[in-house]
């Protein structure tokens, strides 16, 4: 099992804990994500992107982890990925120059696990 596998894992216990505690926030911020990546005129392979894209310029790995195996998962391509890295580069610059590396780890590492549906 790869380190972002582990990461999420690691985050099971404690957002379950949280959810049970605010369940009406959370269930209010699931609604909100899961309309967010929904199918439309744009793709959910490409929201997903979007979402590690928008994380490496959070610097929020855990978001990294998230949505790099949503995306791997929604079929996103190892181009649409480095693409979506890029824009990621160019509104972050210096902080995105590490971040995307690691976005790009952890896609390879759920890319290689899951199978395209």
């Amino acid at each position: 099992m790869g380190h972002f596998h582990e990461s999420l894992r690691e985050l099971g216990p404690p957002t379950r804990e949280l959810r049970k505690r605010i369940p009406d926030a959370w269930g209010g911020f699931l609604q909100l994500a899961q309309g967010a990546v929904a199918d439309g005129e744009i793709p959910a392979r490409i929201k997903e992107a979007f979402a590690v894209a928008i994380a490496v310029t959070d610097g929020c790995e855990a978001c990294i982890a998230h949505h790099a195996k949503a995306a791997a998962r929604q079929g996103t391509t190892e181009q649409e990925m480095a693409e979506a890295l890029g824009v990621a580069l160019l509104m972050a610059g210096g902080p995105a120059s590490t971040m995307a590396p690691t976005a790009w780890r952890a896609f390879q590492e759920f890319r290689d696990d899951e199978p395209v549906s």
